[in-house]
């Protein structure tokens, strides 16, 4: 079987590294193009290495694209992290269709943020999809699915690199041996559990002290480590990572830094204390203890929504 695999970052790499190592055949690599100056996508390297030739289109939109596409007369074609739009006549061309990783069960969380959204939404578990993808956003059929917990204390960080990165390379192999092997479901998806979310960027990312700590707690972690949830101090942006939420009642006022110590720095939040171990401002990224005596901060400051 013909395999053309659509990726980059360590993902695509490992995607294509494990499809070889199982004895597939890869006669393709689709990377994005690099950057002047930047260093090559893990994807373009790893085929590089293993001989596979590689492609870096600017976009799939164009006809010579397609063309090119089409020579290497596919029989499958895998997507491994793809942010491009591709359309579906790419799918179209190879004789056994696409499929497609996507880190949610879905058609819960749709979108390009699905690990973010799961942690921020404090769903108690997840998963990962391999689907045919259509015309639509996440919306086709299901090859297979995989489930993992998210724990109560987990980032985005977490559950993406200690489980869905490597269960995902496992069953992006798994489903290429059952499409090769003519036992390749295609489960239609409820449309009825169907969820979308935004990017999780800047316009998600700012904390509301008047929501609930918990919820305040949940962006947190699901911006961990990217983009950071943030919020003011003396007008300046602060984000935060490594954070914990202990319950309590009463206390300060939500925003209200509570305590500081070697830990990091406390904030009273509306049903307990969000303690935070690190921060990034302008300056980069830094123990949130160093950063507070930097900047002169002292119980009883108060963070703000960014920017009010």
């Amino acid at each position: 079987m013909r395999i053309i695999l659509i990726g980059q970052a360590p993902f695509g790499a490992k995607s294509l590294e494990a499809l070889l190592d199982a004895g597939e055949r890869v006669v393709a690599a689709y990377a994005p193009p690099a950057k002047p100056g930047a260093k090559p996508d893990p994807l373009k390297s790893a085929a590089l290495e293993r001989g596979v030739p590689v492609v870096e289109p600017k976009t799939f939109r164009n006809d010579q694209v397609y063309r090119e596409f089409v020579d290497f007369r596919p029989d499958l074609v895998v997507l491994a992290f793809v942010t491009s739009i591709i359309p579906p006549r790419y799918f179209n061309a190879a004789s056994q269709g696409a499929i497609c990783y996507h880190p949610s069960l879905l058609p819960r969380h749709r979108g390009a943020s699905a690990i973010n959204w799961a942690v921020i939404m404090g769903d108690a578990r997840t998963g990962l999809s391999i689907f045919w993808p259509d015309d639509g956003i996440d919306t086709g059929p299901i090859l297979l699915q995989k489930e993992v917990p998210i724990g109560p204390d987990d980032t985005t960080g977490a559950v993406y690199f200690d489980r869905l990165f490597p269960l995902g390379i496992e069953a992006i192999v798994e489903s290429a041996r059952l499409v090769r092997e003519g036992k390749a479901p295609k489960i239609r998806q409820d449309d009825a559990g169907a969820t979308y979310e935004p990017p999780c960027d800047d316009r998600v990312a700012g904390v509301n002290w008047e929501k609930n700590g918990r919820e305040i707690y949940n962006l947190v972690r699901g911006c961990d480590p990217q983009p950071g949830a943030y919020a003011g101090f003396r007008g300046e942006m602060v984000r935060f990572y490594g954070a914990r939420f202990a319950e309590a009642s009463g206390g300060a006022a939500p925003g209200t830094v509570s305590g500081l110590d070697s830990a990091g720095v406390r904030i009273a939040v509306s049903g307990g204390e969000l303690r935070v171990s690190k921060v990034r401002t302008s300056a980069g990224k830094v123990d949130a203890a160093q950063w507070a005596e930097a900047a002169g901060l002292k119980p009883g400051d108060r963070f703000t929504a960014f920017g009010k």
